[in-house]
């Protein structure tokens, strides 16, 4: 595979993706050169809606198509906003008020603990391949945002490993540690091991 599209118009996370993917000389198809498809995000795991994605746009451009779902759970909401995090405030929301929203919940609330998960899936538009992988990382939610770099909830999700909100952090920083840039490391390994295979006869 030399080439893939990636089923987001998120401009900050396609240049993630392509900080990492781009190192094993895969060629990222830019936005306005893919098929967009609109995908209805009904599944009940991050899982299932990155894999819906994915096979909706491998298929639409028929080229490899990766796709991410990624989100923040918070231990006092008892998981949520979890795979409704993107529209945790209603369905055109903008990060500021998923923000508030959050902030409003968690007002005099002690536990403030939180992480974020990505699961990403690769499709090949002949369904004769799929790669997924998952990432993680644990944090806390601030009682006020932070920062300008990043976006959706990383003003307010303070990341111990860096010592630092990611919304404060260097693109670099942030995908050291984060949920996409670790699940992206899990999908590039699979994705070398598959090249170092013996091809068949």
């Amino acid at each position: 595979m030399n080439k893939l599209v990636v089923a987001s118009n998120n401009a900050k996370k396609r240049q993630e993706i392509t900080a990492i993917l781009g190192k094993l000389g895969i060629e990222i198809v830019a936005s306005d050169a893919t098929v967009f498809v609109y995908v209805e995000e009904d599944a009940d795991s991050f899982a299932g809606n990155a894999q819906k994605k994915a096979e909706a746009f491998a298929h639409a451009n028929n080229l490899p198509a990766l796709a991410d779902d990624s989100g923040l759970c918070v231990d006092a909401l008892d998981g949520a906003p979890g795979i409704y995090s993107a529209r945790f405030a209603g369905e055109s929301a903008s990060d500021a008020n998923n923000n508030a929203k959050l902030l409003q919940l968690l007002d005099h609330k002690d536990n403030r603990s939180a992480y974020f998960i990505c699961a990403l899936h690769l499709a090949y538009p002949d369904d004769s391949v799929s790669l997924s992988s998952e990432g993680q990382v644990a944090g806390k939610i601030l009682k006020e945002t932070v920062g300008n770099s990043g976006f959706g909830y990383d003003p307010l999700f303070f990341c111990p490993e860096l010592g630092k909100a990611f919304a404060s952090a260097t693109p670099e920083e942030k995908a050291s540690v984060s949920h996409r840039g670790r699940a992206l490391q899990h999908l590039a390994a699979q994705l070398k091991a598959s090249r170092s295979k013996p091809q068949r006869a």
